[in-house]
Formats: C-alpha cells, sequence, structure tokens
C-alpha cells in the first residue's frame, strides 16, 4: 500500500454525503492538508435528517441542524474556515434512488467550486445508495485528470466490495489520531444523544474504534 504525498496540493474539495462522512473518511487527511497551508473545501451534500425517523423530540428540522452545527465543530477542530464550508441540503436516504437527473443537478452544484487540484469522494463500494449517487455525482463535476481519492465508510458485502478502488493509499493520521477520535465523539445525534428512537442510527463504540484507527485508507478511483 502506497503512502500519500500531500505536498503539491494546493486547493482540495472533500465531498461527503451525510455530516459526519467527512470525519469519519478524512479528518486526518483535512488536517494535514490545512497545516500544510493547502484550501480545503468540504461539501456536504445531505441534510442527515434521516438517522431518527422514529424520534418526535428531534423532527427533522432540528436534526439536519443539530448535525450541520456539529460539522462546524468538528471541521473548526481540523482548521477549516467556514467559508470553505458547504451545505446543499439534499434530502438525506433519497438521494440514492432520486436518479440520474438528480446526480447530475448535484453534479453542477459540485463544479461550482474553485477546481481543485485533489478531490475526495465517497467510494462506489460503498453499501450506501446515497455514498454511491454522491460517487457518480463526483465523476461527472470534474474532468479525470484531476487526481482523486476514494473512502469507504460502509464496504458492500453483497457483491463483496471491501476496499475502496484503485491502488490502494495510505494516510498515517499520527498525533492527528486522538483529534480525529474527538472530532467523532462531538456528532452527539449519531453517539447517543437522540433518546427516543432506539431504532435510529447509532455510532456505537465498536464503530468510534473503527473510525477512529490511526490510519486512513483510500483508493485512487472513485
Amino acid at each position: 500500500m502506497s503512502a500519500l504525498d500531500l505536498d503539491r496540493v494546493v486547493r482540495a474539495h472533500i465531498i461527503a454525503p451525510h455530516p459526519d462522512d467527512e470525519a469519519i473518511g478524512a479528518f486526518g487527511l483535512i488536517t494535514a492538508l490545512r497545516r500544510r497551508g493547502a484550501v480545503v473545501d468540504v461539501t456536504l451534500v445531505t441534510d442527515g435528517g434521516a438517522s431518527h425517523p422514529g424520534s418526535r423530540a428531534w423532527p427533522r428540522a432540528r436534526l439536519s441542524a443539530a448535525r450541520y452545527a456539529e460539522t462546524r465543530r468538528a471541521m473548526r477542530r481540523a482548521g477549516v474556515r467556514r467559508q470553505d464550508l458547504r451545505f446543499l441540503g439534499y434530502p438525506d436516504g433519497e438521494l440514492g434512488f432520486a436518479g440520474s437527473p438528480t446526480e447530475g443537478r448535484l453534479a453542477r452544484d459540485l463544479a461550482r467550486r474553485p477546481r481543485p487540484d485533489l478531490i475526495v469522494t465517497p467510494s462506489m463500494n460503498d453499501n450506501h445508495a446515497d455514498h454511491r449517487a454522491v460517487a457518480r455525482a463526483v465523476a461527472r463535476a470534474w474532468p479525470g485528470g484531476i487526481p482523486r481519492l476514494s473512502y469507504l465508510v460502509w464496504p458492500r458485502l453483497v457483491p463483496h466490495r471491501p476496499r475502496p478502488r484503485g491502488r490502494q493509499i495510505a494516510a498515517r493520521l499520527g498525533s492527528h489520531a486522538a483529534m480525529k477520535r474527538a472530532a467523532l465523539r462531538l456528532y452527539r445525534t449519531q453517539t447517543g444523544g437522540v433518546k427516543d428512537d432506539p431504532d435510529g442510527f447509532l455510532l456505537d463504540r465498536n464503530l468510534l474504534v473503527r473510525f477512529g484507527r490511526p490510519v486512513e485508507r483510500f483508493g485512487t478511483r472513485p
């Protein structure tokens, strides 16, 4: 597995399907880029409002606003400037089934940012339909000549797709590993803060350990 060379990156664009995927997939990478002086655009595609559909205390609008606030706090710790953080507000849980016209609109929304020299995208091998839809939109948004890395949050089991596509890249977090674990705990709506929906999503201890490992792994193809 190859190491990651960031020295030539001047502007990167990290695209996340849901508020927290940017930290799960690339918090260490974002932090390393910012410490090198690179501009890091971070785009959150969906509103994150579908994680707890059974909660009465957390209707969709409140939940989405809270998740956006959690992302702002986490990205501030990574050094991302507020003006470089965007929330597109596509409906969580629906994007993966919306079809090609919606993915085309998303591609146009993504391409409105300045042209990056590194794109970080969800993997086509991800088990979540929203993630795969975002990956397809990213592929439509920019020409193939821009280097890109893909991250995998939920590996596909059927068909078996345990890794992101392309050549495998390892980014060792070093001192950023503890920062990433602390940032993940900032997503309180996902780590037990929503009490009245036992069937809602939970970023439990096992997932926090898995997502907080001291190395981030990427593929060189979406």
